[in-house]
């Protein structure tokens, strides 16, 4: 059967948290995301261009840990100004950084929300400067030039106004609970194209020839469970398709494997096997 269509990418990830009150704060000064719309205990950021992050308010919700779900999300910024940018900010905001890195084909920071959910920033190179090994796409994992970084700033170009309207939901990764099993639902069940792997316990997967839309691992563990319904973390991601034939192509994909999955007003739901919920919709 045909890949899963090239312009397929991830959309919104909507997310558990515990309090508002600190969850806002964070995603709005810290990110510099826009809360585009509040309703009681949900909460809708992102750009002046796009919604990229549902928060829903669990009070007393615990924090993530030793389940599937999600690794981290992934803003991917315009370009490497609009990285130190945001650097920049998260500094003197006094954000708590988890690490650095150089992909080869990205540069990336890593950090995590008041309740633990895990986040990645990051610009990526040009596609003639991503590395290739036997035709396909090394990543690798380098400390980050910092230096260099922040030397993209001057006096002139330092402002900082929010994170850039042309930010997208890059990349998400995933904990499951078997690395084999998750690489089989998401590459021959969906349609994506096995790009690497890093390791045993982690592996990449990818439309249109990008380094990866889907992270998964087991670094939690290996059969690890689901997380239960009072933990902080994920509740969905979408999976954006061009258009309503690419969609159904899916669908057809998915019956042929018989895979389950339900039919919704906006298109189709389904689970990983991991039990990562997934809403694979036609991109507005």
């Amino acid at each position: 059967m045909e890949a899963i269509h090239p312009k397929t990418h991830i959309g919104l990830v909507s997310l558990k948290v515990a309090d508002f009150g600190r969850s806002l704060p964070f995603y709005t000064r810290n990110i510099g995301l826009k809360l585009l719309r509040q309703d009681g205990d949900t909460a809708v950021l992102g750009t002046a261009e796009r919604p990229l992050l549902e928060l829903i308010q669990q009070q007393n919700a615990t924090p993530p840990g030793g389940t599937t779900g999600l690794y981290h999300f992934a803003l991917l910024v315009p370009n490497r100004l609009e990285l130190a940018r945001t650097f920049k900010n998260l500094v003197e905001t006094r954000t708590r950084f988890q690490g650095f890195s150089d992909h080869s084909v990205s540069e990336a920071i890593y950090l995590g929300d008041p309740d633990g959910n895990g986040i990645e920033i990051y610009r990526d190179r040009k596609r003639s400067e991503w590395p290739m090994e036997n035709g396909r796409i090394n990543m690798g994992t380098l400390p980050l030039d910092l230096d260099g970084l922040a030397g993209e700033l001057t006096p002139q170009n330092a402002a900082w106004s929010g994170i850039h309207p042309g930010t997208v939901m890059g990349h998400i990764h995933l904990h499951v609970r078997n690395l084999d099993e998750a690489e089989d639902f998401y590459v021959n069940g969906l349609g994506f194209e096995r790009i690497m792997r890093y390791g045993p316990s982690a592996g990449f997967v990818a439309a249109g020839g990008y380094h990866h839309h889907i992270g998964l691992n087991t670094w939690a563990g290996v059969g690890v469970p689901a997380a239960p319904p009072e933990m902080a973390g994920l509740r969905f991601y979408q999976i954006l398709l061009p258009d309503e034939a690419a969609l159904q192509a899916v669908a057809a994909r998915m019956e042929g494997r018989n895979i389950s999955y339900e039919s919704t007003a906006a298109g189709l739901r389904v689970n990983d096997p991991s039990q990562n919920q997934i809403l694979l919709e036609v991109s507005a």
